[in-house]
């Protein structure tokens, strides 16, 4: 065992039994590398990473190359989800180097931790027109002995570059709501008419462009923008991206039908993909939105969660072992037929296309279950009522699931909880408290906010902000760590109007400006100022591009914009409008990858709106504006229930408490406000949601602060 057994990441654990001298990423590496003269090959992976396995598999544990790296190299191992302060500024470096990045990132560093070549996954041996891992390892090595001045000279230049291209020196402008359009312009000139989504093979889920999308036909009523939202996610929720038996979506697609995936689940994408079918069930009513954004929740509360304590585990990883793909998750048709009777087996084989071929290389037999057919299909083929095919199908996936379950090991599941990851999911089972039926309803409010809790007690420092994992060794926080958490403390303040999260999240994001602010270009760097330094490739970072989760520093500014709605302090305005100027001349270029700019753009633009509903905990018509309140769906929209308790409490934030200063919480009513303005008291919850309707397009009439 190598000295990675004692690491606290899942990843960096599972090389344990490597013949490989490796390090964790830190000090000694570096110091290990000067003493010695060597240069450090650089692995990046992550425990959920198919392509990470099989590199481990071919070369890791190869001896002959293990022999080639431990004589040559110092060999150091980063599990991405644990520092992704390190991955992005490698994956940058390499992509400007081969034109690509992803993982397994493969590195050749300096002694210094300077970069100067690299790939991503390498073969063993030379194959398909690639130069094999071992002629890579004999080269690089050669080369940094016998041209030493010339590696050193391209490692620096590479430096420059990144650091060059991270500053952002021409991205900056004055900010313009203008600039919502060229993302949407961006989006819909990469819809793919035929499948849904964005662009070509591969194919990933785009959440903050279909929000975006969503908000902008709320106030526009184009149907054409509708029609992308609706394609892209019937398109989705029916392909093999989407797990049709236990619920939960895979990473991407390998193709354009989003048919067959990388089948390790994320969290992140499940968080914001829950969101993007709650917002669709939301303006469409479409009970497959509903069903979809329900299977997400199940699955996360049988497999990615910690129901006792709470919180939300990492992922779960696409394969059962080194040597299949999938296996798990897919089936051939002797394996359907041996758990189902004849007729539930035809109702699988004709609605989910299993057939004796299926769509796995390595395995042609493999079939990834996709919804080919119609309900109203399958019946006519079945000679069945719609009913009775419905129950049929639902009898045969849930016999398909006990199967699983039973009979197949469980892809392995990482355990850790990222505090940007929780929060996302947090903010995610929020909404859904909202929008769903009112068992899982209840049940996902309780469990986001037990997630909550334990986030506070656990990985909250009140001098430093939000470490990055609950438990293990410290690790400090990023940028994503403190918006992302400040943002689901917004939520759970909206949800409960308990101070105590208002509070929270009010003190941090005055600990992030202070320590990850830019006061003088606007935005914010993903490491802290004070933070202990890196090591290695030291360029100061501002996210600003979707990639995969939203960026930080987008989120940034609809916290802050958040924060101003409720308080009135301008100086959380006048920042979120510095972090948008920041970063408004590069917009257009990232088109589709900006989409979480454009939503902060147009938030910023509009301000939050803001509806408090009024009247006693139990009052049945109070109970109906709240329903109508939350059936609609705008990006920002705070709904707030305030009960005559809540009230004599002073539970309320101070903007609202000034704007509404005579309010009578007994009163079943309803108050929409916009900044300082608020329309006049609704009783009717028709009424209510045309008037939130007219305001979205923009036709409701200004009308002075109700009382």
């Amino acid at each position: 065992m190598n000295r990675l057994k004692d690491s606290a990441s899942p990843y960096l654990r599972s090389a344990a039994h490597q013949p490989i001298d490796w390090h964790e990423w830190g000090a000694e590496a570096f110091d290990a590398a000067r003493a010695e003269g060597k240069p450090i090959l650089l692995d990046i992976g992550a425990v959920w990473c198919h392509w990470c396995h099989v590199i481990d598999r071919e070369s890791y544990e190869n001896p002959e190359i293990a022999a080639l790296i431990n004589s040559s190299y110092i060999a150091v191992k980063v599990d991405r989800d644990e520092r992704p302060d390190v991955d992005s500024r490698y994956q940058s470096a390499i992509s400007a180097i081969s034109g690509q990045g992803g993982w397994p990132l493969t590195a050749f560093l300096t002694p210094d931790g300077k970069p100067f070549f690299g790939g991503t996954y390498f073969p063993p041996d030379d194959s398909m027109g690639r130069p094999g891992f071992k002629r890579i390892l004999i080269g690089v090595a050669e080369a940094f002995k016998a041209r030493r001045v010339e590696v050193n000279t391209s490692a620096n230049a590479l430096e420059e570059a990144v650091a060059k291209a991270e500053a952002f020196r021409t991205a900056a402008g004055k900010f313009d709501a203008g600039v919502i359009d060229s993302v949407i312009e961006s989006a819909l000139s990469l819809f793919d008419e035929r499948h849904g989504g964005f662009s070509h093979a591969p194919k990933f889920p785009h959440a903050g462009a279909i929000d975006l999308l969503l908000e902008r036909y709320q106030s526009t009523r184009d149907v054409k923008l509708l029609h992308v939202v609706d394609r892209t996610l019937t398109g989705m929720a029916h392909g093999g991206v989407y797990d049709q038996v236990g619920g939960g979506f895979h990473r991407y697609s390998v193709d354009e039908r989003w048919c067959v995936p990388h089948f390790e689940k994320m969290t992140y994408d499940n968080s914001e993909l829950l969101k993007n079918y709650l917002h669709g069930y939301q303006v469409t009513r479409n009970p497959l939105f509903r069903e979809t954004a329900e299977g997400i929740i199940s699955w996360v509360g049988e497999v990615l969660s910690d129901p006792e304590r709470g919180g939300f585990y990492g992922s779960q990883d696409a394969d059962q072992t080194l040597d299949d793909d999938g296996d798990y998750f897919t089936w051939t048709l002797a394996e359907v037929r041996a758990v189902l009777s004849p007729e539930e087996s035809r109702s699988v084989e004709i609605y989910y296309d299993v057939e004796p071929r299926g769509e796995m290389h390595h395995n042609p037999e493999k079939n990834v279950l996709w919804v080919a057919s119609t309900i109203a299909g399958l019946a006519k083929d079945l000679g069945l009522d719609e009913a009775s095919a419905r129950i049929l199908i639902a009898r045969a996936k849930g016999k398909l699931l006990a199967a699983r379950r039973q009979r197949r090991p469980t892809p392995a599941i990482d355990e850790t909880l990222y505090v940007a990851w929780n929060a996302m999911f947090i903010s995610a089972y929020l909404e859904a408290s909202r929008v769903l039926d009112r068992a899982m309803a209840k049940d996902c409010r309780a469990f986001a906010l037990k997630t909550l809790d334990r986030i506070l007690a656990e990985a909250w420092d009140p001098t430093r902000g939000f470490l990055h994992r609950v438990g293990g060794p410290r690790l400090e926080g990023s940028l994503d760590d403190q918006v992302f958490a400040a943002a689901a403390l917004l939520d759970a303040y909206e949800a409960t109007l308990d101070h105590r999260y208002f509070d929270s999240a009010e003190h941090a994001v005055q600990l992030t400006i202070e320590r990850f602010g830019d006061p003088e270009a606007g935005g914010f760097f993903d490491r802290a100022k004070d933070a202990a330094p890196m090591g290695g490739l030291e360029v100061r970072r501002k996210p600003i591009q979707d990639s995969p989760t939203p960026a930080a520093n987008p989120v940034a500014a609809i916290v802050l914009d958040r924060l101003y709605a409720f308080t009135g302090n301008h100086a959380y305005r006048d920042a979120a409008e510095k972090t948008l100027d920041a970063f408004a001349g590069l917009v257009p270029q990232l088109g589709l990858f900006a989409a979480t700019y454009g939503l902060a753009a147009l938030l910023h633009a509009r301000h939050p709106l803001q509806v408090v509903i009024t009247g006693a905990s139990n009052d049945p018509q109070a109970a109906q504006l709240e329903k109508a309140a939350a059936e609609t769906y705008r990006f920002g929209k705070a709904l707030l229930r305030v009960t005559p308790e809540q009230l004599a409490s002073a539970s309320l934030a101070p903007a609202l408490r000034e704007t509404l200063p005579h309010l009578n919480a007994a009163a079943p009513q309803a108050f929409v406000c916009v900044e300082t303005t608020c329309h006049p008291p609704i009783a009717d919850p028709e009424k209510l949601k045309s008037l939130l309707a007219a305001i979205a397009a923009g036709k409701a009439g200004e009308s002075g602060a109700a009382g």
